[in-house]
């Protein structure tokens, strides 16, 4: 079996299988874990202020309740949750009541997919592929997650940043010590920016969840990435966002999560990362 996985298109076909799958858990995280800090936060709360914790109608976290249509409340048996096949067969619609299904459940699927076929191809077989996988998934529910309610979850982002050391302790994508000051100098980078901009504004410009992506992002990927890292998100994301005042008329106040653009621009550093930069430095 080693052996077999040992060839680059047989571990390629089959990482891009299991990231399918993933894909399609990632879809639950991405729309349940939200929901359970929001309930957290309520129970917090009630506590502080002395009260009882709301009621909850039914057990809720990743594993349960089932699956169900949020129009109908039916619940999607195993043949109606295979990941993109189910949806392409079913045309998109519930099976039993026809609402739209979202689009957005076979494109995490398929960008999981994807993501993770590429990383079997380009790092092979070992240790690096299999970082380079959890790294992949987790940028992915962490850049949905933001999309949808301008929040990067510590549930994810902080195991996130410990893993990345624990994979460099023997240096599987960089070496400890430039793991460690990615870690410190990528919180501290945006961490200064946040308070040059409320300082010389009075304003919130982005939330401490952003400053715990980019240390994660440092500590699997080092220090030597970081630049790159935030160039591109910054580029990306003042491109996006000036669009969508010119064109969807959003108003200059309107919040941008900024975790996706951080998101995209760790997985360019992964794969790309020191090729950009030594044919950037090259041209010098």
């Amino acid at each position: 079996m080693i052996e077999f996985l040992h060839q680059p298109l047989a571990f390629t076909v089959l990482a891009a299988l299991l990231g399918l799958f993933v894909g399609s858990f990632l879809n639950v995280v991405i729309h349940r874990l939200p929901r359970m800090m929001e309930r957290e936060w309520q129970a917090q709360a009630a506590e502080l202020r002395g009260e009882d914790a709301p009621a909850a109608s039914e057990r809720f976290n990743l594993a349960t309740p089932r699956s169900r249509c949020p129009h109908c409340g039916h619940l999607i048996g195993a043949l109606e949750n295979i990941p993109v096949a189910s949806y392409l067969l079913q045309r998109g619609r519930c099976r039993h009541c026809q609402a739209p299904i979202g689009r957005r459940y076979p494109v995490v699927e398929l960008l999981s997919s994807v993501l993770s076929g590429y990383a079997a191809w380009h790092f092979g077989f070992g240790l690096a592929a299999a970082g380079a996988l959890l790294f992949l998934w987790a940028m992915i529910a962490l850049a949905f997650i933001d999309l949808d309610t301008q929040l990067l979850p510590d549930d994810i982002t902080l195991p996130l940043l410990w893993l990345g050391l624990a994979f460099n302790l023997s240096g599987t994508f960089t070496s400890l010590p430039s793991a460690v000051i990615g870690a410190m100098a990528g919180y501290l980078a945006l961490w200064s920016v946040y308070w040059l901009f409320k300082l010389l504004t009075g304003k919130e410009g982005m939330g401490y969840g952003d400053f715990k992506l980019l240390a994660a992002i440092g500590a699997w990927l080092g220090w030597q990435q970081l630049p790159l890292t935030i160039l591109f998100s910054s580029l990306v994301g003042a491109v996006i966002g000036i669009a969508l005042i010119v064109f969807a008329r959003h108003g200059r106040g309107t919040p941008i999560p900024f975790g996706p653009y951080l998101a995209a621009a760790g997985v360019l550093a992964l794969f790309w990362g020191e090729s950009i930069t030594r044919f950037y430095l090259g041209s010098f």
